[in-house]
């Protein structure tokens, strides 16, 4: 048994061909999915990257597994403490690589450089090659194809290998080098970009805003400064040109990366092991393309983050379906194991989805609870046609404390709806707290780190940015937006001022203590 994972960072199902995108941006992609189980309602847990990814490789919810942020406590996992044994419990079969080396016997392989890029060390456990490509999670398809393609002409022939190959393209900001060009120069935008989106959208604010589409981690800003390096990326969207760079550099990113994952089917044709090959198609999180008024970005709990592709070509099993159900992507450790005649790991979280993609048959689940808390600090909860944010922190967003969408009428969250159904976000509310309730009796220390974000200052990507950007609405005419923002987050100015002061009386105290 062969199995290749391919994890396409940022990649939106929205703007992948075979989800019903009109810019051909992913034919590769496209063929594949006519051979394979597509399903359409597939969400990562936890949002954004390194909390999805530990919930993939762990199978475990972050409110468990302890990682929901991209930085201060809830940046790590949680220690197994006191029942810790000689080998963990990722060594002991309970990561998806591990399960499979123990399970399978399967030669696990990763091609990534995402261990290093959040200090998720964790990612690591139980692969067997670690080939890091070097440059953070900054590269380009060019910097990971050619390692690929080497790992493929050595091993692919071998039997019982599982490849996990990463690609970054479509990953804010956006890199496909400039001598590609545009496909989609000439191709009208998504119908739904319009001017009068774009004038709603400039009322809104908040990092990834039109007014602020980039950030300055060293200074602690959001900015509409643009860099040399990614002309592709704007730094701001005032006009409909503006947008289309936006949406067409984008698009170049996944386009850039589709053809070169036509390489790599193509090498593996070469090597005869295609046609048998097992190909899962996912991404750690989708891209805001204006869903709630973010752009470039994945950094809210809802459906242009949260929902991503998972493409299945399993040879031997159903091809050529879709599949409607509501599940989460560490669902996908249970169903390997049962595709596998083996059983799971008790501690994994997860639902099996065998049933799609053996017989066709629906096996989704009823709802699905979706947390994000590096940008914002929100959980939501997605059921039959509806999209419920609950906000906890709102990143500086200025987002209200309940959002409802209709998906099937407002599937890019345009609308929020919570007023006029009240009755539904209580529905909403209760699923919340079941699952919370549920979660927190498998909770061995009882803490949920969503409050830990919040207890240590809020999330890592608005933490200590109040002041700069209030400074920033003041002097580009939204004063009125900036004393909402004082209003709402004034506990936090009185942090910021108090670590202020705490560094002035450092630095006397250093001055004074040299003479």
């Amino acid at each position: 048994m062969r199995i290749l994972f391919l994890d396409l960072d940022s990649t939106s199902p929205d703007h992948l061909g075979c989800y019903g995108y009109q810019r051909n941006t992913s034919p590769n992609i496209d063929r594949i999915a006519g051979e394979s189980v597509r399903f359409t309602n597939y969400y990562t847990s936890d949002a954004p990257c390194a909390p999805s990814r530990t919930a993939l490789m762990s199978g475990k919810f972050g409110i468990v597994n302890g990682l929901v942020g991209h930085g201060g406590t809830a940046g790590d996992m949680k220690l197994e403490g006191t029942e810790r044994e000689l080998m963990g419990k990722l060594t002991r079969g309970g990561s998806l690589p591990s399960y499979l080396g123990l399970a399978a016997d399967m030669n696990t392989a990763l091609i990534s450089p995402f261990a290093q890029r959040h200090s998720t060390f964790q990612f690591y456990a139980g692969f067997n090659e670690i080939l890091n490509t070097g440059r953070y999670g900054n590269e380009s398809a060019e910097h990971v194809t050619p390692v690929a393609l080497d790992w493929i002409q050595r091993n692919a022939s071998r039997d019982n290998w599982f490849l996990y190959i990463n690609y970054w393209d479509p990953h804010t900001p956006y890199r496909a080098p400039q001598e590609f060009g545009n496909p989609f120069e000439h191709e009208p935008l998504p119908e739904w970009i319009t001017e009068e989106v774009l004038e709603r959208h400039k009322e809104m604010v908040g990092s990834h805003s039109v007014h602020e589409l980039n950030i300055d981690f060293r200074n602690k800003q959001y900015t509409n400064e643009t860099s040399p390096h990614f002309p592709r990326h704007p730094g701001e969207i005032l006009n409909m040109d503006d947008m289309r760079k936006m949406i067409d550099g984008y698009d170049c990113g996944i386009r850039y990366m589709d053809d070169h994952l036509g390489v790599l089917f193509k090498a593996l044709e070469e090597q005869g092991v295609m046609e048998e090959l097992i190909i899962m198609i996912s991404a750690d999180h989708g891209e805001n393309m204006g869903q709630l008024g973010i752009y470039g970005e994945h950094a809210t709990a809802d459906q242009g983050t949260c929902r991503i592709p998972m493409i299945i070509r399993w040879p031997g099993m159903k091809q050529g379906i879709v599949d409607d159900g509501l599940h989460y992507h560490l669902d996908l450790l249970p169903t390997i194991a049962e595709m596998l005649g083996s059983a799971p790991i008790p501690d994994w979280h997860g639902q099996s989805f065998a049933p799609a993609l053996k017989e066709g048959a629906p096996c989704g689940r009823d709802y699905l609870v979706v947390s994000q808390c590096a940008h914002v600090a929100q959980r939501a909860v997605r059921f039959k046609d509806w999209m419920y944010i609950r906000t906890y922190h709102d990143g500086l967003h200025l987002f209200d404390e309940d959002m409802l969408y209709n998906l099937a009428e407002d599937p890019k969250e345009q609308f929020n709806v919570a007023a006029e159904h009240r009755e539904l976000c209580y529905e909403a509310v209760y699923y919340l707290n079941q699952w919370h309730d549920d979660m927190m009796r498998r909770n061995t220390d009882a803490v949920d780190p969503l409050w830990t974000v919040m207890k240590e200052g809020g999330p890592f990507h608005a933490k200590g940015y109040l002041s700069n950007y209030v400074e920033r609405l003041q002097n580009t005419g939204r004063g009125h937006l900036a004393e909402e923002l004082k209003r709402r987050h004034a506990a936090e100015t009185l942090q910021e001022r108090s670590s202020v002061l705490a560094g002035l009386q450092a630095k006397i105290s250093a001055k004074m203590a040299g003479k």
